[in-house]
């Protein structure tokens, strides 16, 4: 597997955002320290995921960042992404690693040690945990599982633990303390006045 930035971003492709604009303005803060993860709405055609999904990748590769896809892996195959993740609802682990083979980078969504250590033994590289707190870019979710969820899991497991879910630079030194490698965010970015900074403020509370 390739080295996995401890930074995620997430596109956020709700009417009236610009998923490329953030995520390039992201790119020149982090440069290879920045995981781009490509999400559209349920929505969206898988031509709309394929397009955005090809021009985030042109825009990882000259700062050789890392350009994952969620939830669609044909997408990511179709595009040539390092691989993809998958969440509760999508392609079961297992299935994803037969769809990305053996070397592609598969994550999967966990909140509790049984389901991450069921994820890991069943293909997956890497996990998103949450959410840690409470967020309004994406419905549905289950109560948040604070800092010491996030400590369960990884006391769980042996592979790197992405905190997701309402995650802001102040709140990114308790994920730490409890263990996380990295954080994911979606509006900590895409919602800023600032995507550049906040992007730095970011990796400046992950590296401190």
């Amino acid at each position: 597997m390739p080295s996995l930035g401890r930074l995620h971003l997430i596109t956020d492709t709700r009417p009236g955002q610009d998923p490329l604009t953030v995520v390039h303005a992201a790119l020149t803060a982090a440069r290879a320290d920045l995981v781009v993860q490509v999400r559209v709405e349920d929505s969206a055609t898988d031509r709309e995921a394929y397009d955005l999904a090809r021009r985030v990748l042109a825009l990882c590769a000259p700062y050789q960042a890392t350009c994952l896809v969620n939830d669609r892996l044909h997408v990511a195959l179709a595009v040539g992404a390092a691989g993809g993740h998958v969440g509760a609802d999508d392609l079961p682990v297992a299935a994803g690693r037969r769809v990305l083979g053996p070397t592609g980078v598969l994550g999967a969504t966990a909140r509790a040690p049984e389901t991450a250590t069921a994820a890991i033994a069943a293909g997956a590289d890497y996990l998103g945990v949450g959410p840690c707190h409470a967020t309004t870019t994406k419905t549905g979710l289950p109560d948040p599982i604070g800092p010491a969820g996030v400590r369960a899991v990884v006391d769980a497991v042996d592979v790197p633990v992405i905190a997701i879910g309402g995650v802001t630079a102040d709140r990114v030194p308790a994920l730490r303390d409890a263990g996380a490698y990295g954080v994911a965010v979606v509006g900590a970015v895409s919602a800023a006045a600032d995507p550049a900074q906040a992007t730095a403020e970011l990796l400046r509370a992950l590296t401190c």
